[in-house]
């Protein structure tokens, strides 16, 4: 029996919206309708983001999506998956909000922003990404934008107004975790807005990890949809998603060369 995971104590505030949950989820990869439905209510999560290009086209996997999820207790995260430059992700983000209204979410305007030219890696263009992200940004959008750990990349979205940086672990649906920990720290040391890792986790152990590094929030899709038991896996992501924000504000003990005793060494029994 999958039972759906407590929130952590902290909220979470993007763009002036709440959230209780720290895992934010995807919409795509899943075998059925309903292995996403019970996966993302066993996850706890408030956010999920949708292909707002896949849906339109009714691509495989994405008829039905939306009208399968209750959108009174989820806020919809649009994104522009699919477009190859900042051109075509700015068209799919104003239809992204129009998708939002229409499903009783007036003042949605938010975006995960992803212009991505390379098919093979699926790595996002760093130019266009900039580009798409100032224009939407000055159009009211709450941005989140999608990018390689790149931290003067994350300054310069932060500074132009996006409400997050979402930095990836490693390349999208590869489960390799994170590899480029070092430049994501650096990007959480430096960020004044949220930090939400995003691509590459496959592990609950790896997105524990995020958030002990700082990180204000993971989202994950792949590693829940293609997991044998999705739903299972789902709760196992937010029982460690909670974790690693707890561990991260209790703060972690100092790494030393050396051992150093649990028991006092004075007045022992000789």
């Amino acid at each position: 029996m999958v039972v759906a995971v407590a929130p952590p104590t902290d909220p979470l505030v993007i763009g002036g919206k709440i959230f209780h949950s720290r895992l934010f989820t995807g919409t795509g990869r899943y075998r059925t309708l309903e292995q996403m439905q019970a996966s993302i209510s066993a996850s706890g999560c408030e956010m999920v983001t949708v292909a707002v290009r896949r849906v339109q086209t009714q691509a495989v996997g994405h008829v039905g999506l939306v009208e399968a999820l209750d959108w009174t207790k989820l806020w919809l995260l649009p994104n522009t998956a699919g477009c190859r430059t900042a051109e075509e992700a700015i068209r799919v983000a104003r239809l992204g909000r129009e998708m939002a209204k229409v499903l009783g979410q007036e003042e949605n305007n938010f975006v995960k922003l992803e212009v991505i030219p390379d098919p093979k890696y699926l790595l996002p263009d760093p130019l266009g990404t900039l580009q798409a992200a100032e224009q939407l940004v000055k159009e009211g959008f709450t941005v989140l934008p999608y990018i390689n750990a790149d931290p003067v990349l994350a300054q310069r979205l932060e500074a132009v107004g996006c409400a997050t940086v979402m930095p990836l672990g490693s390349p999208i649906g590869s489960g390799q975790g994170l590899r480029n920990a070092s430049n994501i720290e650096i990007i959480i040391a430096q960020a004044t807005v949220p930090v939400v890792v995003d691509a590459g986790i496959g592990t609950p152990s790896e997105a524990a990890q995020a958030m002990e590094m700082g990180a204000q929030a993971v989202l994950i899709n792949t590693a829940i949809a293609q997991a044998q038991n999705p739903p299972q896996m789902a709760q196992a992501m937010a029982l460690a998603v909670h974790a690693g924000r707890l561990a991260y504000l209790a703060g972690r003990i100092p790494v030393q060369p050396y051992a150093t005793p649990s028991s006092p060494t004075e007045q022992r029994l000789s």
